[in-house]
């Protein structure tokens, strides 16, 4: 029909196809109110012999996107769906799940359902009143509803999509660069990933630049330069190749400096001679914030706002501009007249300090003054509440001081780098005001921490499902952040993170009529093999991510997630009353029997007496149990457990014999050997210690334990 000359899909045969007949398998595809079938031919290879559906991956692939574009689904080897439902779960956002999707889907689904009965009824009706004199049969009654696939169904089909085009996400990832970079680690979402590197992954390490897009992602075994070194490598390479310019700055929360010679994090990327290494100043400050005795504290924030003071000077000439822009907006629309200085700056936002003013560091010395003074006040009487609660734990703060003294010479602004890039003006009280961004610290990178484990959906997932929503996330992430660095506020009509079909729409309209229709922030480049995600862990490991088939006539088809816990956002009772607890502990025997555990003692003999004559007693030999003896169930409801519980006699009774005679080695292997399988299994003890309660209305409040009176009652 397209008159395409298609070779065979086998790595190892160059031969053409061509068509066999109609294939004899129809597909049905998930729709967003309700079914549609997909038939499709045979394509025969010539020289192989190999037949194939024309709906295959290694069909499609060779296709050009003005055909490839017009299949409407992604087909797995039970079911499929349609694109248009796959759209809706592209977006990682709170609130935006497999499981409310599902519930439209089944909403939408029965509404079409009903409609369709209704219309179908309608026409019975009136079928019958025509034909009742004539005594026909009823028509045959309505079918029943299609059931819907499960939510992890739809997730894993939506995997399937992303990995279908993996490799041209990477490359969307590995063409972004900066002059000012940020790097930071976090736990998050670690513990989502299963499989063979279930448990080795550790920290997650993002690199961003100054515009908040995230340069590179891996999932590494410690924390720290010593891991970093290939990740930091391919960045390096990357800049190298491209012909980007070396970045001027790198925001670090460790290893931002050395006594004895070069950081850890310079010695990292020593390709990059001129690079700056600084510290992120808000973990400067979070490290001061450890050492009071509480943050419930009612100073402390005004201590932290003071230390924030110690190091930051707000520039007096946007200072000054702001608050005659603030005093002109008082007058005008609240009629406030004669405010001081001072009165007008209190009604300073702090939303408006950022936007509208530049900060710059006072300098190591002036800070160390100024830090010094701000601690020796809150050690005294001005550091404590109407309680005669202290802010400051003395020991501790003294301990913090002396070891971030330091680092004070490493947070201040390097000379001659721009932080500030002006955005855009906004008129305020009549006088136009410059909006700025800050390219200071890594507060974008902590932002991008709480999406991240939003990217990764349910509660664990397979390493090949765990990468393809990784780069799905980075890709949307980072595109989101170009066009608001772009963009400037501006809202365009089209909105999509396609980057293939962006570049080939924009390339066909430059054909044809001359000009570009879509604004795409991040040119299509070649992937250059940077390892991302959960591919740099399996380098350390020397693992690799197992192979998910994408042929739909293949029967493979794993579940992309292990579990799906997300919330309900709809209105329901709550399930846990914080009021109810369990009642008083039974005894240790009670509980050891109904969870199962193995008991300290036999339960027979039952008294002291009797066990200790049954330790003292000579060994008799006893017979094999016959098939007619009495069958006990045992406390999990299971039969067999009189063999346990000779079992259980048998090895107490051995327990302080110097050796073991090759008869009681004997009678041991034949009563284990009688054993139900079930029984003979390793049993599995749960955790008892927990440093704080994980969950719930009382869990353990926030904060290190501290010997200072009155903190317990302040808190309270």
């Amino acid at each position: 029909m397209w008159h395409l000359q298609l070779t065979c899909p086998q790595p190892l045969c160059t031969g053409s196809m061509t068509k066999a007949g109609l294939y004899t398998t129809i597909r049905r595809v998930l729709d967003i109110d309700g079914w549609y079938l997909m038939a499709t031919e045979y394509l025969e290879c010539r020289r192989c012999k190999k037949k194939v559906g024309g709906w295959s991956q290694g069909i499609i692939r060779q296709l050009s996107p003005t055909h490839s574009c017009q299949f409407p689904a992604v087909l797995t080897y039970k079911l499929s769906c349609d694109m248009r439902v796959l759209v809706q779960l592209r977006s990682r956002t709170l609130g935006n799940s497999a499981n409310q999707l599902f519930n439209t889907l089944r909403e939408q689904h029965s509404e079409a359902w009903m409609r369709r009965g209704i219309r179908y009824l309608g026409i019975c009706e009136q079928f019958l009143a025509l034909c009742s004199a004539r005594g026909q049969t009823p028509p045959p009654p309505l079918p029943p509803m299609p059931p819907l696939p499960s939510p992890v169904w739809l997730l894993t089909v939506y995997s399937y999509d992303v990995l279908s085009r993996l490799d041209e996400y990477k490359a969307r990832i590995t063409s972004t660069f900066g002059s000012i970079l940020k790097m930071d680690s976090t736990k998050k979402v670690t513990k989502k990933l299963a499989g063979a590197a279930s448990d080795t992954a550790a920290w997650v390490t993002n690199v961003g630049n100054e515009h908040g897009q995230v340069l590179n992602s891996v999932l590494t075994c410690s924390e720290g330069a010593g891991g970093l070194s290939r990740m930091a490598a391919g960045i390096m390479r990357r800049y190298r190749l491209a012909g980007v310019p070396a970045p001027q700055l790198m925001y670090v929360d460790r290893d931002c400096c050395n006594r004895d010679g070069a950081s850890k994090t310079a010695a990292l990327v020593q390709e990059w001679e001129q690079l700056v290494v600084r510290l992120d100043i808000w973990h400067l400050m979070r490290r001061f914030a450890s050492g009071v005795t509480t943050e419930t504290h009612e100073l402390y924030a005004t201590f932290m706002g003071q230390l924030s003071h110690c190091i930051f000077e707000v520039d007096p000439g946007d200072a000054r501009c702001l608050t005659e822009a603030k005093r002109s907006e008082l007058e005008g629309k609240h009629g406030m007249v004669g405010l001081t200085d001072g009165e007008v700056m209190k009604r300073i936002s702090k939303q408006e300090w950022r936007l509208h003013c530049r900060r710059r560091t006072r300098g190591a010395e002036e800070s160390t003054l100024h830090i010094q003074e701000l601690l020796d006040t809150f050690a005294g009487p001005a550091g404590r509440d109407n309680l005669d609660i202290p802010l400051l734990d003395a020991l501790r703060i003294q301990d913090i001081w002396s070891t971030q003294r330091p680092h004070l010479s490493c947070i201040q602004d390097p000379p001659g780098v721009q932080l500030y890039t002006e955005t855009g003006r906004l008129t305020k009280g009549g006088i136009s005001l410059p909006v700025y961004r800050c390219a200071r610290g890594s507060t974008s990178l902590e932002s991008f921490h709480l999406h991240l484990n939003r990217f990764i959906p349910g509660t664990r997932a397979s390493g090949k499902h765990f990468q393809a929503f990784l780069v799905d996330g980075l890709v949307r992430w980072n595109d989101d952040r170009a066009a608001a660095a772009a963009a400037e506020g501006q809202v365009g009509t089209l909105h999509s993170y396609s980057g293939h079909l962006k570049h080939v729409l924009n390339q066909k309209r430059q054909r044809v009529h001359g000009l570009q229709l879509v604004k795409d922030f991040t040119k299509p480049a070649e992937y250059t093999g940077e390892l991302i995600g959960v591919e740099y862990l399996y380098q350390q490991t020397g693992k690799g991510l197992e192979d998910v088939s994408l042929d739909p006539d293949t029967p493979d088809e794993a579940a992309a997630i292990e579990s799906l816990e997300e919330e309900d956002e709809g209105i329901g009772e709550d399930d846990e009353d914080p009021t109810i607890f369990q009642p008083n502990a039974p005894s240790a025997s009670a509980a050891a029997a109904r969870s199962g555990d193995p008991a300290d003692a036999p339960s027979e003999p039952s008294s002291l007496a009797a066990r200790n004559a049954s330790l003292e007693a000579p060994e008799v030999p006893q017979q094999p149990s016959s098939d007619s003896e009495e069958n006990v169930q045992g406390p999990d409801g299971q039969p067999g457990y009189q063999h346990v519980l000779k079992l259980a006699q048998a090895l107490v009774a051995g327990r302080n014999l110097q050796g073991l005679p090759d008869s009681r080695v004997d009678r041991l292997i034949l009563l284990w050997n009688r054993l139900p399988e079930q029984d003979k299994q390793r049993v599995v003890y749960p955790s008892r210690y927990r440093e704080r309660q994980p969950k719930g209305r009382f869990k353990a409040a926030k904060g290190k334990d501290t010997s200072c009176p009155g903190k317990e009652s302040l808190q309270r």
